[in-house]
């Protein structure tokens, strides 16, 4: 959806800019991710074996929401059925589910009572493959019967989750693979949703390819309108948004496995971090995934890394919380910008304990400079489009990104020449001031 269509009801998700994706499952016995059914082609009645068995006696989805509430998160998406078709609900079209095996407990409920309470968002994510089922593969065209069986299961499944457990936020579907929207009667599915939540927010999974996944790449020509399905982008693994759309990038914690991945390495807090920043930055949402243990916990990896990032937010939100696209200047060789308001924001990756900062290319006048990470205040000078901060401390001031807040007097503007950029003008001015030929002085010889 574009921006500048918003309804007031979804501005949440265009200010929330952190949230929780949570794969789990009976895959997490496995260890090997969430899809070791279907990846390892693993024999159905020994999966199903396991997972009927699968009885997590440590799941407490307020210790769940309370992780997420510390790490600066507005909203969370849990997977309520993923490929392998097995449910967390209390569903009444299959016994192949949390309800009916071991657990006897309907986990979909106690995540939305628990997100709820910790006034967080609620989403739910929901496969539209199942894995089990020969008809999937067939498609309409092989297996008509089958197919429909398959479909109406989806619609039944989808009503259920929509009806039963009050408002839901966010439906995040996944796995259209190999059909199309019109095999999948996609646009029915959305009419359907739309009358039983019309509030929510659906994602851009409906169809295969995904058209939205791409078209809403910054400078895409784009799809036709009424070729567009779902109001969110959701980019996997990498952040390729678009300011002009509503998009959020999921990432792994691990390095590639969503679900509980026992040995996979874990990225750092500020590797993490920059892909947070990188996001906001471009007026995007991050949702950083876990995959809970079979037993109910997260991992210790993840709430060591959410609870830094949550430090981190809580004296630097409101550099990211509803911020703008921030490339009002030229500032790689730092770190990264954000706007809100008449704030700028410069975000340091690069801290090198010089006491001067220099910024090229602000044209708007600056009032007040914070290092936002101590609150001192700190000095500065600015002349045309150059201003000079001083008094930056020796010492990074944290082990992450040190932030910079600079107040200006109207909402923060600069220059619109960048390195690599189209327009070469203001470049071409500034190599004028030395010469114009190769020697040191750039004289003619």
């Amino acid at each position: 959806m574009n921006k500048a269509d918003i309804p007031a009801r979804w501005q949440w998700f265009n200010e929330a800019r952190f949230g929780m994706f949570i794969h789990w499952g009976p895959y997490a016995v496995y260890g090997r991710g969430e899809q070791a059914l279907n990846r390892e082609q693993i024999d159905h009645q020994e999966y199903a074996d396991v997972a009927c068995k699968w009885n997590p006696q440590h799941y407490d989805a307020r210790v769940w929401a309370d992780v997420a509430k510390q790490a600066g998160m507005k909203y969370a998406v849990l997977t309520t059925r993923h490929h392998d078709g097995y449910c967390l609900w209390d569903t009444k079209f299959t016994d192949y589910s949390s309800v009916c095996q071991a657990p006897k407990r309907d986990f979909v409920r106690e995540y939305v009572d628990a997100f709820r309470a910790a006034g967080l968002r609620v989403g739910l994510y929901y496969s539209l493959i199942d894995f089990r089922l020969p008809a999937w593969y067939d498609g309409p065209r092989r297996d008509p019967q089958g197919w429909e069986i398959a479909k109406k299961y989806v619609f039944d499944q989808v009503r259920e989750l929509l009806t039963n457990y009050g408002k839901i936020d966010v439906i995040w579907f996944d796995g259209a693979w190999p059909h199309t929207s019109k095999e999948l009667e996609s646009h029915k599915l959305i009419k359907m949703i739309r009358a039983l939540q019309p509030d929510i927010l659906i994602n851009d999974r409906l169809e295969w390819p995904q058209y939205s996944y791409y078209w809403q790449i910054e400078g895409h020509p784009g799809v036709p309108k009424e070729a567009e399905i779902g109001d969110f982008g959701t980019p996997e693994q990498g952040i390729y948004g678009s300011t002009r759309h509503l998009w959020e990038s999921c990432y792994t914690s691990t390095m590639r496995l969503w679900g509980n991945a026992i040995g996979e390495p874990w990225h750092s807090t500020a590797a993490l971090l920059k892909l947070f920043v990188d996001c906001a930055r471009q007026e995007g949402n991050f949702i950083l995934n876990v995959g809970p243990q079979a037993d109910g916990q997260f991992p210790p990896e993840y709430v060591e890394r959410t609870m830094a990032l949550g430090k981190w937010l809580a004296v630097h939100g409101e550099a990211i919380y509803g911020s703008e696209r921030g490339d009002v200047s030229e500032f790689v060789t730092h770190g990264w910008q954000t706007v809100n308001g008449n704030n700028l924001y410069l975000i340091l990756r690069n801290y090198d304990g010089r006491p001067t900062l220099r910024l090229p290319d602000l044209i708007t006048p600056v009032k007040r400079a914070t290092l936002l990470t101590t609150g001192k205040e700190l000095t500065f000078t600015q002349k045309g489009e150059e201003v000079v901060i001083n008094g930056l401390p020796p010492l990074r001031p944290t082990d992450l990104f040190p932030v910079i807040k600079l107040e200006c007097t109207g909402k923060p503007q600069g220059n619109k020449y960048r390195t690599w950029g189209k327009d070469t003008t203001g470049y071409r001015a500034w190599a004028a001031k030395r010469g114009t030929s190769v020697w040191v002085d750039g004289k003619p010889r």
